[in-house]
């Protein structure tokens, strides 16, 4: 553009987003970039995602479709590709993913960490941006291991520095090797200009100092509190950190030995409220990833805290949860270029944990469901199981079914069918969601089609009792008319979990289930709920082993067989 011409242009946002589409419109791409890039300047530093942020992403969206369909055409690529380049060099200030894309540019596609991954991790980086414009205080992110999580917040940190680098920021795990790796980690990408282009979205990124002894660095000139602190959580969180910018909680307890240790949570628990938490200033975000292992791990007791203290009410945070397999049981992490986890791969290794008898660290670590194992009252090898062929040589007593209803928004339906063969009770198939009753009650009336259920019994309460009406509604539509019992248990001074504890030994005693290898994807996740139900802890949902306990209500309060003697008999 011309300086004459630019000149004339106001400069106010509004003016230059004219212009812009204004210049593309004639063809004049370079000319349309120059306002985009001070579109950003304008903009860059906003605290929050306002009007004018987004207004800037949106035309800057609309350049790059355009400069791709060109190159899609095969219209002058070199200039194009380096139109497309630029646009992410520029966009990088102020977005995070333009960011990401912008500094592995020239890397080999199967080589570059963040375009492979970027369709499954997009939902953290977009949260993590959003603690950067002040929507939250604090995040908590869970992910299995091995699937990005750290190198994600290596790049965060190094983005925030860009952005403002006066911050001081620290970076805390369960052991000084780990710290150390991260420091090393984040030093290793500003060191490599070739591989990652971070002075190309930030042109007056300098490392000032550093300190391998201290692992400390700093951004811009050196400071007291350094720009970037990497220390452990049992090393020295005293003294020369002051954080005003972020404290990055990643991998705070060591494993599962530690997690099997209150003694061990509890004093790291102790080290994160009076030492962790306490180098943050009023302004300082909190991010905290790794492994939920625990109702007692420090996330767990912080995530209670801001739930329950009314201290905490007006603390904005966030808790997202990708575990490995999702409710299709598929992988989350099936990354491009066979750099992640398949379906298959996860499978293999949930059947590991279960043949183990350690299903619980298999859900703590992979589906992010912190449980206690100590309280835990059902395991693999505690009930029985069967091949998926019920008894040939006599038929079933009764086949019926037990429905405790939910109606979704969290809470799931759980409803296994089962066919009584005298005191053995087979658990053929079941209905385990926790979508809306749009959803879940067709799932009933199908399941009791397919399974020749004679009985479906409700669990009613006056919150609850309509759901059985419109699934008694539901069969008559399809012809079927069965018996339905809405029954409000008697369970009068006795908690759930204790009722479910209480039925626990007829439960294994006399429940069939079939073999994991011919569960579906529902019967896997119901299993797994009746697997993390413990009754020393909380449980956030245990829809499944109430159901359970339900069917063994049913089945011994059914009416006794009455016999008919004649009078001569009885005298």
């Amino acid at each position: 553009m011309k300086d004459t011409e630019f000149k004339e242009i106001e400069q106010s946002q509004g003016s230059l987003e004219a212009a812009c589409v204004k210049f593309m419109k004639a063809g004049r791409y370079d000319e349309a970039l120059d306002c985009l890039e001070n579109i950003g300047r304008l903009v860059s530093g906003h605290k929050c995602l306002e009007t004018d942020v987004l207004r800037y992403r949106k035309v800057m969206k609309g350049y790059r479709e355009t400069i791709k369909a060109l190159l899609e055409k095969g219209d002058d690529p070199k200039t194009n590709y380096e139109r497309l380049h630029r646009s992410y060099l520029i966009g990088g200030k102020d977005s995070f993913d333009d960011f990401m894309v912008a500094v592995e540019w020239y890397r080999e596609p199967g080589d570059k960490y963040w375009l492979p991954r970027r369709a499954q991790l997009m939902t953290i980086l977009s949260s993590m941006e959003m603690l950067e414009y002040d929507y939250l205080d604090e995040l908590y992110i869970s992910q299995p291991p091995r699937t990005g999580k750290t190198a994600l917040c290596t790049f965060f940190l190094i983005w925030v520095m860009g952005r403002n680098s006066e911050r001081s920021n620290l970076y805390c795990s369960y052991a000084d090797s780990v710290a150390n790796a991260f420091y090393d980690g984040v030093l290793e990408v500003l060191a490599d200009p070739v591989t990652y282009d971070v002075r190309g979205v930030f042109p007056k990124f300098k490392v000032a100092s550093t300190d391998a002894k201290e692992h400390i660095l700093n951004i811009g000139r050196k400071k007291k509190y350094a720009s970037l602190s990497c220390r452990s959580l049992y090393g020295a969180l005293n003294g020369m950190l002051d954080c005003d910018g972020y404290v990055v909680g990643d991998d705070l307890h060591s494993g599962i030995e530690e997690a099997r240790n209150k003694l061990l949570l509890d004093k790291a628990w102790s080290v994160v409220a009076n030492n962790l938490v306490s180098r943050c200033k009023d302004q300082a975000k909190m991010l905290w990833v790794g492994t939920r292992w625990s109702i007692y791990d420090c996330f767990s007791r912080r995530i209670e805290l801001l739930e329950t203290s009314p201290k905490f009410a007006n603390r904005r945070y966030k808790v997202v949860n990708v575990p490995a397999l999702n409710g299709r049981d598929e992988s989350n992490f099936d990354y491009q270029f066979g750099v992640g986890f398949s379906t298959d791969t996860y499978h293999r290794l949930r059947d590991t944990f279960e043949r183990n008898d350690d299903i619980a660290s298999w859900l703590a670590q992979y589906m992010g469901a912190p449980i206690e194992r100590d309280g835990a009252v059902f395991s693999p090898d505690d009930l029985r199981t069967y091949n998926g062929e019920l008894p040939q040589d006599v038929e079933a007593d009764r086949v019926f079914m037990v429905v405790d209803p939910a109606w979704g928004g969290g809470d799931y339906v759980a409803a296994p069918v089962v066919h009584q063969y005298g005191e053995e009770l087979y658990i053929s198939s079941v209905v385990y969601s926790n979508a809306d009753k749009s959803v879940t009650e067709p799932l009933i009336v199908a399941k009791a089609k397919e399974e020749g259920v004679s009985a479906i019994y409700f669990e009613a309460t006056r919150t609850t009792g309509s759901y059985a009406d419109e699934v008694d509604k539901r069969l008559k539509d399809d012809g079927l008319r069965l018996n339905i019992i809405k029954s409000v248990k008697n369970w009068t001074g006795v908690g759930k979990q204790q009722r479910i504890f209480d039925k626990s030994p007829d439960i294994k005693a006399r429940m069939v289930f079939l073999d994991p290898g011919l569960r579906d994807r529902e019967y896997v996740r119901f299993m797994q709920n009746v697997y993390s139900f413990t009754i020393e802890g909380k449980n956030k949902h245990d829809d499944a082993p109430d159901s359970l306990a339900m069917v063994m209500s049913v089945v011994t309060s059914a009416p006794r067989t009455l016999k008919v003697y004649s009078r001569s008999g009885m005298f």
